[in-house]
């Protein structure tokens, strides 16, 4: 009776703490082997525990503490391996302006399964991929400069482990517009950049991932995702972008990662390596390292539905701005970075006060802060950096981007666009140069200096259509400036429905750990 008025306390404890975080309690801790455990144990009639209880400082007692140890870390890793990446590799390509300045992996999907080349999108949840189209992008090599094959279209028919999400599962957000609960879920999913959508039905079906571990020889495992049937796409992903698909990995209970932590495969966390020569990787499952600095996760309106990081300053060399507070969003499927109309003034003017060059105004380019590059000196320019909480810092590595304009002229521009919203949008041009860690299951952004080889998973399927190799100096052609801003960032579909759960239970889960963990110690 009083174990059990205990652990009811406990329980009563951690339920108030999911609504008051300030709230902390104490409490007396019991060594499993002590002579009050031992007691207890004798009071409740225990007999067969009492006759195996090892001696103090024995090779047995040494032995159940190991066990013991082993029991609690799997309770608290609660996942089957320590990470896993996609089939063909995880690596990650980029094919500059001829698909929206954006980063892709190729995934295997359904059985038998068919490679699909997806863009990466941290401000969205959805995987969705051209299927069974009514309007979609050309998917034939030839209408692409950088592939030697065609893009394939998944087909929920020709996949013998797909099955269409009826409207009455809970991530079915959309039920709304069906007729019966057995219907096949819609959906529709609009993104920022205007008239950007696309729409079709939810499906679940297997991604085929490989397991990741330093101990553990690798393993095929196929994964039940949800992805959707996009049979009709408008906007940005008619003119260039992301024609095979986008791998949302937002923090929606809707997308891979988070399906991936639900079904105990992996640890709710992940992480993308951008590389300076346009190369990278994904891994799933990825809570980075010990020496890399991190940040929280900040909620909006109470929920973790974007990965938002509050930044305290914002410095041009040596000179930080002066009350530039504010709250940015990590966005991998943004092409560039955004800046509200407040910060980018002073930004854009503070750089070009310390940058040795001359500025141009090039017609074929969209940005206004612009130099000539021309020239053999060597252009001087002035370190962005982000601080964060605790001191700690996001160093913008390479703020100019580079193009070539014609056989005379090359253009150095300060690729930030003046932005209407309230906050920054960091995109993938400044993320480049770290290992980027995505870790929902305890709600911090990590970064660390990478060269995106530094990681294992990362390997090239000779059967996989490979990117033109971009110059080292990373020199573009000039950019299409309709399809220059990110196609992918930022979904509008309603919030609270892509929530993931866990998020705001975090203070919960923790109370039910502790209260297995106390059976396990007193009963064990």
């Amino acid at each position: 009776m009083a174990v059990g008025l205990l652990l009811w306390l406990l329980l009563a404890k951690g339920l108030a703490m999911e609504g008051e975080a300030a709230v902390t309690f104490s409490s007396r801790l019991v060594h499993r082997f002590s002579e009050e455990a031992k007691v207890h144990l004798a009071s409740r009639g225990n007999g067969a525990a009492l006759q195996s209880w090892p001696n103090k400082s024995t090779s047995e007692y040494f032995r159940l503490l190991l066990n013991s140890d082993l029991t609690r870390q799997r309770m608290k890793l609660g996942s089957q391996y320590e990470s896993m990446y996609p089939s063909k590799g995880g690596q990650t390509f980029f094919f500059g302006n001829e698909w929206n300045w954006l980063h892709y992996t190729w995934i295997d999907i359904g059985t038998p399964n068919v490679s699909f080349l997806v863009a990466l999108d941290t401000g969205s949840d959805l995987l969705w991929l051209p299927c069974d189209c009514i309007e979609c992008a050309p998917l034939s090599a030839g209408h692409y400069d950088v592939l030697d094959r065609d893009l394939n279209q998944y087909s929920p028919s020709l996949s013998s482990t797909s099955r269409h999400l009826p409207c009455s599962h809970q991530l079915c957000t959309r039920g709304y517009d069906c007729k019966g609960s057995k219907d096949p879920c819609p959906y529709n999913y609009q993104y920022n950049t205007d008239n950007t959508s696309s729409s079709g039905f939810l499906i679940e079906d297997k991604l085929h991932l490989t397991s990741n571990s330093r101990h553990t020889a690798e393993k095929s495992v196929p994964a039940s995702i949800i992805l959707g049937c996009g049979r009709k796409q408008s906007g940005g992903y008619l003119d260039g972008a992301a024609p095979d698909g986008v791998l949302g990995l937002g923090p929606g209970s809707i997308s891979v990662p988070s399906l991936l932590a639900e079904e105990g495969l992996i640890r709710n966390s992940f992480s993308i390596c951008l590389n300076d020569d346009e190369s990278g990787r994904i891994l799933f499952g990825d809570q980075g390292h010990v020496t890399q600095q991190s940040t929280q996760f900040l909620p909006v309106d109470g929920e973790f539905i974007d990965y938002i990081v509050g930044v305290e300053r914002f410095c041009v060399g040596s000179f930080c701005l002066k009350g530039t507070g504010f709250q940015a969003l990590i966005d991998s499927g943004a092409s560039f970075t955004y800046l509200p109309h407040d910060i980018y003034k002073k930004v854009v003017m503070e750089f070009d006060k310390q940058v040795n060059a001359t500025r141009e105004t090039f017609q074929q380019l969209p940005w206004e802060y612009c130099y000539d590059a021309s020239s053999q000196e060597v252009v001087n320019t002035p370190p962005i950096k982000l601080t964060f909480s605790k001191n700690q810092t996001f160093l913008i590595r390479n703020p100019l981007s580079t193009f070539s304009i014609n056989e005379e002229y090359t253009a150095m521009c300060l690729t930030v666009y003046n932005s209407k919203d309230d906050y920054v949008t960091i995109g993938q041009n400044y993320l480049r140069g770290y290992r980027l860690v995505f870790d929902r299951e305890n709600l911090r952004f990590g970064w660390s200096r990478s060269n995106c080889e530094d990681s294992v998973g990362v390997r090239v399927n000779s059967t996989s259509p490979s990117p033109s190799t971009l110059p080292a100096n990373q020199q573009q052609s000039p950019p299409n400036t309709h399809s220059v801003p990110p196609a992918i960032a930022g979904h509008t579909s309603p919030k609270p429905s892509t929530a993931t759960p866990g998020f705001t239970s975090w203070h919960l889960l923790n109370s039910l750990s502790l209260i297995c963990l106390l059976l396990y110690w007193l009963c064990g």
